[in-house]
């Protein structure tokens, strides 16, 4: 597994909790669960105070999205650091059982953590992956949606550094509505140049004598 995949546990985790909404799913040892996606062996070890770990690392997740969504970069890096001591991880060469099509082990990085909870876990994972997004591509890679009230985390692959949105939906609705608002003030517009032009003829008409 390559460690740019461990960045989407970040994101993953940081998006059970819609802040401006006043939303979080992340309210049942079901939903952390969830989190893991395939990896259901440490899935299975999750219990009920989880619940609350796993909040209080997903607070910390966000800051370090909102840091370096505002252009703090050292700000993010140092939060991220504190992460990382916390929770560290060990580095291993690992094939599991996957083999190539000339029989040999199909060799990549993988991330051997030795928590002593669930959360302790998926923390390590997820800030390791975090932290190699960070310095292969940037602070500036990791967003939050532009597009209000959403403010979901996001990773940003594009080639020209271009992303403002965390999904599709997003996108098209803040297009929807950036389009509505021009449309508006055209509108405004027009409506003052014509009260402009009454107006003019109003103190041009001749008058009575």
């Amino acid at each position: 597994m390559e460690l740019a995949y461990y960045a989407d546990y970040a994101v993953r985790l940081v998006n059970t909790e819609e802040p401006v909404r006043n939303k979080d799913s992340l309210t049942s040892v079901e939903a952390v669960r969830d989190l893991f996606g395939h990896s259901q062996q440490a899935a299975r070890r999750a219990t009920d105070a989880d619940v609350t770990r796993f909040r209080s690392v997903r607070t910390r997740l966000r800051a370090i999205f909102e840091a370096a969504d505002s252009g703090d970069e050292t700000l993010a890096v140092d939060l991220l650091n504190s992460l990382l001591l916390e929770f560290p991880v060990s580095p291993q060469i690992s094939g599991h059982e996957a083999r190539k099509d000339d029989g040999r082990p199909d060799w990549h990085m993988h991330l051997a953590e030795h928590p002593s909870n669930v959360t302790a876990g998926y923390a390590a994972t997820a800030s390791m992956g975090l932290a190699y997004h960070l310095t292969e591509h940037g602070a500036d890679r990791l967003g939050l949606c532009q597009a209000p009230p959403c403010r979901n985390a996001y990773l940003d692959t594009s080639t020209n550094r271009s992303r403002r949105y965390c999904s599709d939906r997003c996108a098209t609705r803040a297009n929807v509505a950036a389009y509505r608002a021009r449309k508006r003030l055209e509108t405004e517009r027009s409506a003052g140049t014509g009260r402009t032009a009454e107006n003019a003829q109003d103190t041009t008409a001749p008058t009575d004598r």
